[in-house]
Parts: C-alpha cells; sequence; structure tokens
C-alpha cells in the first residue's frame, strides 16, 4: 500500500487522491452502477490535488463513491467523504486494491477502501473549481439516474440509489398516504409514510458506542417498502412509519417552504422529532438534510438525507444538491402517480370491454385468452364474444379494430355492444356485418375494424361464417388434421359500400374451431400467411400428443397456441376464441309443427308426453304438459302461420316454442278478476330458466327443467 504521508518518511508514494473529484476521464461508475467495478490504467490517475475539502476518516467503497447509477464516462463525484489513496499500478496493469484494505466487505460484496488524512485546505481556485464540476457532474447523473424510473419505486429507489453512500450515509424517504393524483385535492389530515430506506453498512458495529449512531448491514436487495431499519442508538425502536403532520406545526411548515435545511437549524431540528419521532437522536452539526418533496402542485413527501458523526459536515453547496434531487424525485413521482392513474384506467377499460366470463351453451364448450400489445400499451381493439342464440345456437365473434389507444378500445367497445345487439336480433351473419360496417362509418370515416361472425348450431352440426377482411378461423379435425377454412375475405369494416358473403360449413362432433386476431400469426419477423400455415402445424402437433381419439383439452389448447409466440413477435395485441363442438345427438331432440287451431294445445301435451316416456323422463311429464299447454295457448292465440315445438335432451330438459309474431311476453301480476295472465306466472314458478327471443321471423319462447 502507497504511504499516505509521503512527507514522513522521504519516500516517493502514490499522490492521494479524494473521492470528491474522481478524474472526469476514461470509464468510471455513476449512481445506477449499483457497485459494479471498472478496472483503470494507468492513464486514468489524475495528478494530485492537495486542496481537497476535509473529510472524516469513515472508509466509503471506491465503487459506490463514484455513484451507483449514471452512465460510464461521466463522474458521479463524492460530495464531502472520505479521501482515498491511488492504489499503486504499471503501465499495462490494472489497478489493484492494496493490500492494506480490511477483511470486512459490504452486503453488496464490495470492499471498503482504507482511511487516509485528508490534505491540508487551500485557497487554490483550480481545487474548488474540480470540485464543483464533480458536484455537476454527480447531479447529472444522479438526475438520469432518478428519471430513468417508470413506476414510483423505481423513482424512490433510484434517489436512494444514487445519494447512498456518495452524498449521504443514509436516506429516509416519506411519501404521503395516500398519494393524490393530479389535480385531486386531498382531504383529511396529511399522513407521510416511510416509502423506502438506504445506507452504508456499518463496518464499525462493535466499536459504536451506545450514544452513536448505528446503521445496520445493507441486505442484498431492499424491500420496495421496507420498515425503517436506520437505528439511531442502540436498543431504541425503529422510526415511526407513519406521521401525521400536525397544521401549523415546525414540520408543517419546513414542508410549506419547499427549500431543503440543515438538521441544525431551529426549523429542522423541531420538525425532524415530529417526522422520525421523538425518541430519536440526531448527528450534531449540519449532518442531516430535511427536504421536503414538492411536485407540479403540492408538497407530496420529505427525503432526509444523514451522514454519521464520523464523515465531514454537509457543506452549503450540498443543500443545493439536495434541492435538485428533490425536486426531480417529486416531478417523477408526480408523473409516476399519473402513469399509474392511466395504467389502472386503462386495464379497467380493456377488462370491461371484454366478456368477465364466456357462457356455457349447450353443445359446444368455449375457452379464450387475451395478451395486450406490451405493459406500455396495455389498451387496444382486439375483442371477442360468444353469445347465445335462441335453438341452442351460439353466436361466436372476433374483431380487431385499428390502433392500440383509448380511442381503439372505445370503438371495439361501441361494436362489439352493436354486434351483440344484431345477434339478440338472430339476423344471419352477412346482415350482421352489414350493419356493422354501418355503424363504423357512423363513428368516423376513419373508423376501420377487422371481424369475423359465426354461428354454430349442434343440433345441426353446422357453422355458417361471415368475414370482414379477418384473417381465416382453423378447424382442428378430431384425427388430428388442421385445416384453413377457406371462408370470403371481405372488405373491413367500415369501408362501405360493400357486400359481405356467408359460407355454410360441417362442424363435425369433437371437432374445435380456433379465431384470432392478426397478432397471433402477423409481426415485423413473418408474414400473416407464414403465421398462419405455423399455427396449423402448431395445432396439428398438439393434437397428436394426445391420440387420434382424443381432442386436446381446450385450456391447454390455448396455452399451446400463445406458446407459438417467439420474443420479438408481440407487435399487437391478441385475441383468441376457441370452440370445442359437442354437437346434440339427433336423437335426443324432438321436432314438431303444430296449425294455429284450438286443438293445438291438446296436441302438444300428447306429443311432449310421447317423447318424456322414450327419453325415460316421465317424472317430468306432469310440469311439462303444463307449461307446454300454456305457451302454445299463447302462440295459438296471435299466430297466422304453424307453430313450431322442439324439445331438446341435454343436461337439462330444454322446450322452445315458435311463432310469427315478433311482440315478446312479458310476465305480469293477474288480478284476481283476470281470465287470463297467468300462463308466464306459472312458467316462470316451475322452470329452472325461461326467456323469450325475437327472431327475424318472429319470436321463440323457451324454458328449461331440470332432468331429476
Amino acid at each position: 500500500m502507497a504511504n499516505p504521508h509521503p512527507a514522513a518518511d522521504g519516500h516517493s508514494s502514490a499522490p492521494p487522491r479524494t473521492a470528491a473529484a474522481l478524474p472526469p476521464q476514461g470509464p468510471r461508475n455513476q449512481p445506477g452502477d449499483d457497485g459494479e467495478h471498472r478496472k483503470t490504467g494507468p492513464a486514468d490517475t489524475p495528478e494530485p490535488d492537495a486542496h481537497r475539502p476535509r473529510p472524516g476518516p469513515l472508509p466509503v467503497p471506491p465503487a459506490r463513491m463514484g455513484g451507483s447509477g449514471g452512465e460510464s464516462g461521466e463522474s458521479g463525484g463524492s460530495l464531502g467523504p472520505a479521501t482515498h489513496p491511488e492504489p499503486s499500478a504499471h503501465p499495462g496493469t490494472s489497478a489493484a486494491v492494496p493490500a492494506a484494505v480490511p477483511a470486512d466487505v459490504r452486503a453488496d460484496g464490495l470492499p471498503p477502501a482504507p482511511p487516509v488524512p485528508p490534505a491540508p485546505p487551500s485557497g487554490d481556485g483550480g481545487g474548488a473549481a474540480r470540485h464543483g464540476g464533480d458536484r455537476l457532474r454527480f447531479v447529472g447523473a444522479a438526475t438520469r439516474r432518478i428519471a430513468r424510473g417508470i413506476d414510483l419505486d423505481e423513482i424512490v429507489m433510484g434517489l436512494c440509489r444514487a445519494t447512498v453512500p456518495t452524498f449521504s450515509d443514509a436516506i429516509l424517504v416519506y411519501l404521503r398516504d395516500p398519494l393524490p393524483v393530479g389535480d385531486e385535492r386531498p382531504v383529511g389530515p396529511v399522513v407521510l409514510r416511510l416509502r423506502r430506506t438506504d445506507r452504508i453498512p456499518d463496518e464499525l458495529d462493535d466499536t459504536v458506542s451506545d450514544g452513536g449512531v448505528l446503521l445496520p448491514p445493507l441486505p442484498a436487495q431492499p424491500d420496495p417498502t421496507p420498515t425503517l431499519q436506520l437505528r439511531w442508538s442502540r436498543g431504541e425502536p425503529n422510526a415511526a412509519e407513519l406521521c401525521e403532520v400536525q397544521i401549523g406545526g415546525a414540520l408543517a411548515e419546513v414542508l410549506r417552504g419547499v427549500r431543503p435545511v440543515f438538521g441544525d437549524t431551529p426549523a429542522a431540528r423541531a420538525a425532524l422529532p415530529e417526522l422520525l419521532g421523538d425518541e430519536h437522536t440526531l448527528p450534531e452539526g449540519r449532518r442531516a438534510i430535511l427536504a421536503p418533496l414538492r411536485g407540479r402542485r403540492r408538497v407530496i413527501g420529505a427525503a432526509v438525507f444523514l451522514r454519521r458523526p464520523e464523515r465531514a459536515a454537509f457543506e452549503q453547496d450540498d443543500q443545493l444538491v439536495a434541492a435538485q434531487l428533490a425536486t426531480h424525485t417529486a416531478l417523477g413521482i408526480d408523473k409516476a402517480v399519473l402513469y399509474g392513474r392511466e395504467a389502472y384506467i386503462a386495464d379497467e377499460l380493456q377488462r370491461t370491454m371484454l366478456p368477465e366470463t364466456l357462457p356455457q351453451p349447450t353443445g359446444v364448450r368455449l375457452a379464450s385468452r387475451y395478451l395486450p400489445a406490451a405493459e406500455t400499451a396495455r389498451v387496444g381493439g382486439d375483442w371477442y364474444d360468444a353469445i347465445p342464440l335462441p335453438g341452442s345456437r351460439v353466436a361466436l365473434v372476433v374483431g380487431d379494430v385499428m390502433g392500440h389507444s383509448m380511442t381503439s378500445a372505445a370503438i371495439m367497445g361501441q361494436l362489439r355492444t352493436t354486434a351483440q345487439t344484431l345477434a339478440g336480433l338472430d339476423l344471419p351473419p352477412q346482415e350482421v356485418l352489414h350493419h356493422l360496417d354501418e355503424q363504423a362509418q357512423r363513428l368516423g370515416s376513419d373508423r376501420m375494424a377487422t371481424c369475423l361472425y359465426a354461428v354454430y348450431d349442434p343440433v345441426a352440426h353446422r357453422i355458417t361464417i361471415a368475414n370482414a377482411g379477418h384473417p381465416p378461423p382453423v378447424l382442428l379435425h378430431i384425427g388430428g388434421r388442421a385445416e384453413v377454412l377457406r371462408v370470403p375475405a371481405g372488405a373491413p369494416i367500415g369501408v362501405g359500400g360493400v357486400d359481405f358473403e356467408a359460407v355454410e360449413l360441417d362442424a363435425p362432433a369433437g371437432a374445435t374451431l380456433l379465431l384470432y386476431t392478426d397478432g397471433l400469426v402477423e409481426s415485423r419477423l413473418r408474414d400473416v400467411w407464414t403465421g398462419i400455415e405455423q399455427l396449423r402445424e402448431r395445432l396439428a402437433a398438439t393434437a397428436e400428443l394426445t391420440g387420434p381419439d382424443h381432442a386436446p383439452p381446450l385450456e391447454a389448447l390455448c396455452d399451446e397456441v400463445l406458446d407459438m409466440l417467439g420474443p420479438g413477435d408481440r407487435d399487437d395485441d391478441i385475441a383468441l376464441l376457441a370452440a370445442r363442438f359437442d354437437g346434440i345427438a339427433p336423437s335426443d331432440v324432438a321436432y314438431w309443427q303444430l296449425d294455429p287451431e284450438d286443438s293445438a294445445p291438446g296436441r302438444a301435451r300428447r306429443l311432449a308426453r310421447r317423447a318424456l316416456a322414450a327419453w325415460d323422463l316421465e317424472d317430468l311429464t306432469e310440469s311439462v304438459e303444463l307449461l307446454v299447454s300454456e305457451v302454445v295457448t299463447n302462440a295459438v292465440r296471435y299466430a297466422s302461420r304453424p307453430v313450431t315445438l322442439r324439445l331438446l335432451r341435454t343436461d337439462v330438459l330444454r322446450c322452445e316454442v315458435g311463432d310469427d309474431v315478433p311482440q315478446l311476453p312479458r310476465l305480469r301480476q293477474a288480478r284476481a278478476t283476470d281470465e287470463g295472465g297467468r300462463g308466464l306466472y306459472l312458467v316462470n314458478r316451475l322452470a329452472r330458466r325461461w326467456g323469450a327471443t325475437r327472431l327475424s321471423t318472429g319470436k321463440v319462447v323457451w324454458f328449461e327443467l331440470n332432468r331429476g
């Protein structure tokens, strides 16, 4: 180790340098490097400067002295910590740590540097200028470290890592609880909650007296919201995590003044005990700075910078440094809170725009997935839906509005609502797309979207599909064969003046239909048709794992499909809807047409009784006959064409009565003198569920009964 006192023994040695004035040239650590060592050669060794601020003897790790978070090549010079000798180095070799370095090692793996007596003070203006330049470089690097954070915890951590131990030995950051957002006017008292602390390790734990300042070892990864781990003396409790600011109190006055104050001022002497607790002892002199954190409109917290008694006190310029750090931190927190609120609104908007749960219609099983484009673009225009239709049918919808903004999500929500309304009218798929196209034009001239609308009939085992510029669906058969369905592409919604064409295809039992948006198959690395072929191959490979006689589980199949995405394949949000066709066997369906005449209710009762006997459901005969008679009577009274009666046996018994009258029946309370009006009351009392749906040719009234 080089002799730190060259005048004492007459031997030459490496000149001393202070950690407060790191050389400007060459790579060095900045706030944010988190203690990473950099090797330097002789060219990095600065000329000796005997005129440095007089530091204390407390050893500080050299890597953290250069800061912990700036870019390489800029000094994060220490502002008042201990000086250290330059380790000897030879040309062509890296600087080595002197042999006399203590054996104690920090929790982050960095060895503490040996203490050295400071150089005598001098009026040399060059040394002061260099010291001021180091201070400016430190402020620049620290503020960049703080500005890199997006959320609140990253910003607060950036402040702590940038200042400890370069600027202070410990820091405590208090924030308002709850934090006000934007222009909100908080109500109630101002409460400050300890958000985070940081401090250097205490190598002198065994030598500090009971009245001294004790800093416990630094954990490797501090909790984002830890309790205070700084103790002011042995055996005393930790500082308060909550502090209610008293109106007109000393702390309120300091916070209102905005400017940082030294700990030895009367204002700070009165405010710090209120913030930290009366039982804590503060270091003497200018070894504490209380800095209010003021955002754009109000004070949102406070930061306390502390130095040990063994370390040099804060200087007047350090107060300006604390003000700069507090200002940048407060503005960053303001932006982070606003960003968090916007992200929350975006998440809630996207969640409410998509189905919370999928229905469970008869004869089909459903599964879905949605992935946003990125964490910073959580709102998109992709959507999916499954809408139960009369006759046990179900409409399957998937669409994509251009863009990833709130506007795209709002347009998506309006189109989805329109699609649900049109589906309730039981319009053909091509008519639904036509009305969606008209609605998109009413919303604006640049409202473009793609959509695929399909209707599955589990009784007929058929599916009708209409497409508006959307990627074609893929059908996975029970044997493992996957095919891309040939569906006319059509023009996107919003173009206007175009016709849409629907095709009807077989939907065999056990097959799986996959509807998706282009974010699944298209990216900067591949075109859409390459992605569709990869999707088809992925489905076929997944089906081979379960064998030719068993379809893969629906939820696992969706996960496998999403696993085909690589790290660079996520350029767009993704909506995925999978439908497993179980169908309804012909033996579980009974269908009749009844002429609208007075004998129709009696005939309906006989047909229902015969079907229930064939299905071994005689215990439901009495209830079914009563309800069928009431519903058919209402239909025959107003119908001009034949009335349809259909019974479906699935996990429940479903009865459907259709007529050509569009008016839907309404449940009402019949008076004692009324001759009618009690039919739907009986249906409502005896049936498990019931409802009425308007069709393009009339309506259907249905009810369900449990099968014992």
